[in-house]
Parts: C-alpha cells; sequence; structure tokens
C-alpha cells in the first residue's frame, strides 16, 4: 500500500512536470522562449519517467526494497516543496 502512495505522488510530480513542458512548447510556437533549454528538458523528463517507470520495474521483479528507494529520489524533494509552499501559505511570511 505504502509504494502505491509514493508512487502515485510521484506520478503526479511526473504530470506537473509534463505540464510545464507544454508550455515550453507553446512558447517555442510563439517565439517567446528560444530552443536552448530543450537539452534540460528532455534530460529533466527522461529522469522523472526513468524513476516513475524504473521504480515499477523494479517492484515487478521483486526488488521492492530499491523500488522503494528509487521513488524516494522523487519523493522526498517533492514533498519538502509542498511542506514549504503550505507553510508558507499558512504564515504568510514577510519577504523583504
Amino acid at each position: 500500500m505504502k509504494f502505491w502512495l509514493v508512487w502515485g505522488f510521484d506520478a503526479l510530480i511526473a504530470a506537473v512536470a509534463l505540464f510545464f513542458f507544454f508550455f515550453f512548447f507553446a512558447g517555442l510556437a510563439n517565439g517567446r522562449v528560444s530552443s536552448f533549454n530543450i537539452g534540460l528538458w528532455l534530460i529533466l523528463l527522461l529522469g522523472v519517467a526513468g524513476i516513475v517507470g524504473g521504480s515499477l520495474r523494479l517492484r515487478t521483479i521483486g526488488h521492492r526494497g530499491a523500488a522503494m528507494a528509487v521513488l524516494l529520489i522523487l519523493a522526498v524533494p517533492g514533498f519538502l516543496c509542498v511542506l514549504f509552499l503550505v507553510v508558507a501559505l499558512i504564515t504568510h511570511p514577510r519577504w523583504n
């Protein structure tokens, strides 16, 4: 059960990355963004897809601990970002 919870969170992070990638292509289409960063975007998306897909592959061949470790590579920073946003929304800090 906990594998699927973490995997779902990672899939949500992957969906957010893909969403912003589509905005990158929209910027390319109308000329606001140059194609200089396409390599970085492809590395980012391949890394996220490798984590999500690789963890599923590891789990199917019986390496449950390794699959969870691979998932945590993306889940821990994602959780810390969500926690930061929640704290910033609740505490209304002064940024100046």
